[in-house]
């Protein structure tokens, strides 16, 4: 059992998985730990879509009053153009929730605000420029982590570490859990693009002849994504810059001249898409959740969501046995069973779209007609619901269990 100087639990990675679990933790009387590897927590291109799974969340917490005061935009109805057709495809407005909505939030505020919330916990400690580069192990069981940091290499010992470092995780790779890869049929480039006078703010996806690209309104910019067949960056930057502003203006309703807002290949990030998932996700001591666990699809943007669907679950069931010097393998797994579900059933529905969807309209060379099942989301809109259900509320919502709400271990 930890003694009183060093935390019952050490988390690597702040991002959405990482911070709500130590806040969690910390809420609930657990000494907790976060490295995050940053100096800062400003990162363009990361998950803004906050769902109304995570805004429930909130709710059950007390914060969400303070959290909406955040910038952030309402996307009530998701749609997207399939060739040249405009239609509706999930309307959240009817969500059995108090927000019912996604909130379109840059993550660096999102994560600020969780931090500076668990800051008012004594038993919480974030560690910045502290980055997890390998586990502490005596025997079988994981005992700690070390972390570089400016004053040197630092080893934290902890009952319980838990890897919340993305989908290129460390302390993942150091512990040789096996993974199971489902393969992804594209990778995204991420730009932005200014904001104009009439602009209508609509975020929503275009298909066509060849193309993908997915338009995020953020208020002053938008955020913009075009998906482009894996690995075939280089082909593209080899028909120069030009070509690829001219293949963005011929895929959106923007004027060609504002994308000269793209001044180089600087200014457009590659997101390598990946979908995989642990088949064990723990060992004695050892717990990876978020993107360490199963790294997501971009489709839909449920990644954050999951994230913290992930942590509040962790939360639930380690809390009590942290206090008490008694989390083992039994509470572990009792959190990969209940998340796996759920991170099954996403990421088959994510890999469908890819094989059906996704891979094909890349490959195609005359304009798509919307299919069957959107033609009739316009004829019956009621049937817009379902989609908003699955993408806003997830597979299996988590709730905060009630003794963490009250702040009792």
């Amino acid at each position: 059992m930890a003694d009183g100087s060093q935390p019952q639990c050490c988390v690597a990675g702040g991002g959405p998985a990482g911070l709500m679990l130590g806040y969690l933790l910390a809420r609930a009387g657990v000494r907790v730990t976060v490295l995050e590897k940053h100096a800062d927590f400003l990162r363009d291109f990361r998950g803004d879509t906050v769902h109304p799974s995570t805004l429930q969340i909130m709710v059950e917490l007390g914060l969400i009053d303070r959290f909406l005061k955040l910038p952030h935009q309402k996307v009530e109805r998701l749609g997207g153009m399939v060739g040249e057709t405009p239609v509706a495809i999930a309307d959240f407005r009817h969500l059995p929730v108090r927000e019912r909505y996604i909130a379109m939030m840059p993550q660096w505020d999102f994560l600020n605000f969780i931090a500076s919330e668990a800051k008012a916990f004594p038993n919480f400690t974030l560690l910045m420029n502290a980055e997890a580069t390998d586990l502490i192990e005596r025997g079988d069981k994981v005992v700690g982590v070390r972390a570089t940091t400016p004053e040197g290499v630092r080893e934290i010992m902890a009952d319980l570490v838990v890897a919340a470092d993305g989908r290129n995780s460390v302390l993942r790779e150091r512990s040789g859990l096996a993974i199971e890869d489902l393969g992804a049929p594209m990778d995204a480039l991420w730009f932005r693009l200014p904001v104009e006078p009439g602009d209508t703010g609509e975020t929503m996806g275009r298909f066509g002849a060849g193309y993908i690209l997915a338009m995020l309104f953020r208020g002053d910019y938008w955020q913009c994504a075009y998906v482009i067949a894996k690995g075939s960056l280089e082909q593209l930057k080899s028909g120069g810059l030009e070509s690829f502003r001219d293949a963005v203006a011929a895929a959106s309703s923007f004027d060609r001249k504002r994308l000269d807002a793209i001044a180089s290949w600087d200014d457009v990030k590659l997101l390598t898409v990946r979908v995989d998932r642990l088949l064990h996700w723990y060992q004695d001591g050892f717990l990876c959740i978020g993107d360490a666990a199963h790294a997501m699809s971009p489709i839909g943007g449920v990644g954050v969501n999951l994230a913290v669907q992930d942590a509040v679950a962790a939360a639930n069931s380690l809390a009590k046995p942290l206090k008490a010097g008694s989390v083992g393998l039994a509470d572990l797994r009792q959190v990969q069973k209940r998340r796996m579900f759920p991170t099954r059933v996403t990421q088959a529905i994510q890999v469908a779209a890819q094989n059906n969807i996704i891979g094909p309209t890349l490959s195609r060379r005359v304009q798509p007609k919307p299919p069957l099942v959107l033609r009739m989301m316009q004829w019956f809109p009621i049937l817009q619901r379902f989609p908003a259900r699955v993408l806003g509320l997830g597979v299996r919502r988590e709730h905060v269990a009630e003794y963490i709400r009250a702040g009792r271990g």
